[in-house]
């Protein structure tokens, strides 16, 4: 199941204490995509600034290298939001391919009318900052837990979060995310079983 449009709603009111009704030029501003499984939300070379909200879904972002071989950025779904770091955050063409894993639902806006929207109420500014800061933090714990933890604590933490995605999501995608082979990630689960762990 997706996650209602008034789960986000309050989660914004909470953000920057602007009652509902304030809010109204914001959502009349999105719009609603559906993306059937396998679809593809953004090219490698885009250069459109839009951020979505995931309602229902999942999302990968990979690249692929010069040998043809897919490396997985990250995975996104339900309750998050989505969009391309280059065209937000360097303004430059997206790197990354994001694709949809299963048939999704997103609540889209474009950044830059966003941007002139914020500019026009300014009590609902602090929203540039949380959707910064949440990017820039979602980068940070990607870097930081292949620095810090090994492929089955990364693991570990996925089921952790949301056990249901690894069921979800082909075992090749978890496995690139990972950083290890599926083999390897097959040695992982076998040892996290034998430890009593599902």
């Amino acid at each position: 199941m997706g996650i209602s449009i008034e789960v986000l709603q309050h989660l914004l009111q909470q953000l920057n204490g602007v009652p509902p009704a304030d809010m109204a030029p914001l959502f009349a501003a999105t719009r609603h995509v559906k993306l059937e499984a396998g679809e593809t939300y953004i090219r490698e070379g885009d250069t459109t600034r839009k951020l979505a909200y995931l309602e229902q879904g999942i999302i990968r972002a990979y690249a692929v290298r010069n040998n043809g071989e897919e490396a997985t950025l990250f995975l996104r779904w339900e309750g998050q939001f989505i969009a391309s770091h280059d065209a937000i955050i360097r303004q430059q063409p997206a790197r990354f391919i994001y694709r949809a894993l299963e048939d999704t639902v997103l609540l889209e806006i474009n950044y830059d009318q966003l941007d002139q929207l914020l500019k026009e109420h300014p009590r609902m500014e602090p929203l540039r900052n949380y959707f910064l800061q949440k990017m820039l933090a979602e980068a940070l714990d990607t870097i930081e837990a292949f620095v810090t933890l090994s492929p089955e604590e990364r693991y570990l933490q996925l089921l952790d979060s949301r056990a249901d995605i690894v069921n979800r999501v082909p075992d090749k995608y978890i496995a690139s995310m990972l950083g290890v082979t599926p083999v390897s990630l097959s040695r992982i689960r076998k040892r996290i079983h034998s430890r009593g762990r599902k």
